[in-house]
């Protein structure tokens, strides 16, 4: 069973820097997914970064330049590393993770499929509020 707990939301001012964490339980063998999604109230969920387990990462071009997904060594934790934040920003964040291959894999990218909610786990989510 998969468990995600991410953690370092908060607020901050436009052009500040936010570190999100997830606290992840992938098994140290496996091939997968992660990554992270926001949703705003009114808006629709929007994929922003994803990085597989050989370390490859995908971005939103809303977020290009300024967030970083990456994960520690022991592969453990996961990060968004955020930039250059702006009140657009705002939003729950939310970790996600699925095992490889996953079924949407064939017709979306994973930025898509984080946007479409279709990974397998969702951790509880992390408030992000930027005021401008």
């Amino acid at each position: 069973q998969v468990q995600l707990l991410e953690s370092g939301g908060g607020s901050v001012q436009a052009g500040g820097s936010l570190r999100l964490s997830c606290d992840a339980s992938m098994p140290s063998d496996s091939s997968y997914f992660m990554g992270w999604f926001r949703q705003a109230p009114g808006k629709e969920r929007e994929g922003v970064a994803s990085m597989d387990s050989d370390g490859s990462t995908s971005y939103a071009d809303s977020v290009k330049g300024r967030f970083t997904i990456s994960q520690d060594n022991a592969k453990k934790t996961l990060y968004l590393q955020m930039s250059s934040l702006k009140p657009e920003d705002t939003a729950m964040y939310y970790c996600a993770a699925d095992f490889s291959p996953p079924l949407w894999m064939a017709r979306l990218t994973p930025i898509q499929a984080l946007g479409k909610g279709l990974f397998a786990y969702w951790g509880q989510g992390t408030q992000v509020t930027v005021s401008s």
